[in-house]
């Protein structure tokens, strides 16, 4: 089963962004999902901060996956970015992120919250699949890549 795929489109596949920073990551995320699910930009910022703030969400391998349940939310929504410079995100291997997978899920979905992080781990532990994510050209590639992955 793919969890992610239905996650992303081709407009929330950020390939090659820039930030100087994680929060001003999570503000852009913050932002680009409050402009295409109508929710406010403030609430998804804060819910993505303070998750990290109780520990960081980079998995290692150059691979974060910021998270956050969002009052109002009626779905599970996905941002792709892939990283121009590499920003610090205290992962536990000490390397810098260099692909970020932004989850918002809403406020009690436990299990689909639990279920779609264990594939997205399950998605970037493949290091043959990380190596194409990095590769790939274009926002409808890298869809068509998720969308053709099982776990």
């Amino acid at each position: 089963m793919n969890l992610i795929a239905p996650l992303i489109t081709s407009d929330t596949a950020l390939l090659d962004a820039s930030f100087t920073s994680k929060k001003k990551l999570f503000e852009h995320a913050a932002d680009l999902f409050a402009r295409i699910h109508t929710l406010k930009s403030a609430d998804i910022f804060s819910s993505l901060f303070e998750r990290e703030r109780l520990g960081s969400t980079a998995l290692g391998c150059g691979i974060a996956i910021p998270h956050g349940r969002i009052k109002g939310l009626k779905q599970a929504c996905g941002a792709f970015y892939r990283l121009q410079t590499p920003l610090e995100f205290d992962a536990p291997d000490n390397q810098p992120v260099s692909i970020c997978f932004v989850l918002l899920v809403p406020q009690d979905a436990n299990e689909q919250h639990l279920q779609i992080l264990g594939e997205l781990a399950q998605l970037f532990g493949d290091d043959a699949m990380r190596a194409k994510l990095l590769a790939v050209a274009t926002p409808d590639d890298l869809t068509a890549l998720v969308s053709a992955w099982t776990s």
